[in-house]
């Protein structure tokens, strides 16, 4: 593995995603020891800082070239592994990881929340946003109605997908009435307790564990994780009360 030397990447130190691969980098050789540093520590003037909060910046120390956001990545990896660069040269597949790259970027804050001490925080993109929305509720909707006959009555193929749906616009709506300017953020953060909790029930689907418990404890987990986000967020109570209780009232309808 070749080291990219003479080059430091930029990282969001209020981003637990981005400090883990950046430290990665640097501790398995891909840069220097010295090779990040938190953008919010960062004196640079070549580089565009807006644009490095939602792009990673990597600068040539060198030459002062940065490369933003895939590019970056794509940088690093193909020095570290020549063998990607024709990959990573491909234009379909770089297109497709551009967009996959600002899918996770611009919704990173929603996806593992960290107190926000620094002025530079990522642009908020509603499409992206949207389409966390869309790609969690599918997943959901699957492994539940996988899991859901293993602890409620069977239903059809499309219930999971319309309770998990109907929770974004009930929620969406007591938002738009409480915190209207925290809404998508909101939004963000419950579909990812709801994604992780999905996750969690995988293993009682393949394993011979006993479900209602297993499917408790996960509960138990979410609301807890809820009340830690809803806290980041400074939103208090209403928002898990009215999380919570949408979920009773459709176990009781269907139970």
């Amino acid at each position: 593995m070749t080291t990219l030397r003479d080059h430091i990447i930029l990282y969001d130190e209020e981003c637990p995603m981005c400090k883990v691969y950046t430290r990665a980098f640097t501790a398995t050789g891909m840069l220097d020891k010295d090779g990040r540093v938190p953008y919010q520590e960062a004196i640079c003037p070549m580089v565009d800082m807006r644009r490095a909060v939602n792009e990673i910046a990597l600068v040539d120390k060198k030459t002062g070239e940065v490369k933003y956001g895939i590019d970056s990545l794509f940088a690093v990896l193909g020095n570290a592994w020549p063998f990607w660069k024709p990959l990573f040269a491909w234009k379909p597949f770089a297109w497709l990881m551009r967009k996959a790259y600002a899918f996770i970027s611009y919704n990173r804050k929603v996806i593992i929340p960290a107190p926000q001490r620094s002025d530079f925080q990522p642009s908020f993109r509603l499409r992206y946003r949207i389409a966390y929305l869309l790609f969690s509720w599918l997943i959901v909707g699957a492994i539940l109605t996988a899991f859901a006959p293993l602890v409620v009555a069977p239903g059809g193929p499309y219930r999971e997908y319309l309770i998990c749906g109907g929770q974004i616009f009930f929620q969406g709506a007591v938002m738009a009435l409480y915190a209207r300017h925290k809404l998508w953020d909101y939004l963000g953060n419950m579909m990812t307790i709801s994604l992780a909790g999905a996750l969690l029930l995988v293993p009682a689907l393949l394993l011979p564990l006993p479900a209602r418990p297993y499917f408790m404890i996960v509960v138990a987990l979410m609301v807890l994780e809820h009340i830690r986000r809803t806290r980041l967020l400074g939103l208090g109570w209403v928002p898990t009360i009215t999380w919570i209780l949408y979920r009773l009232i459709i176990l009781y309808a269907i139970s």
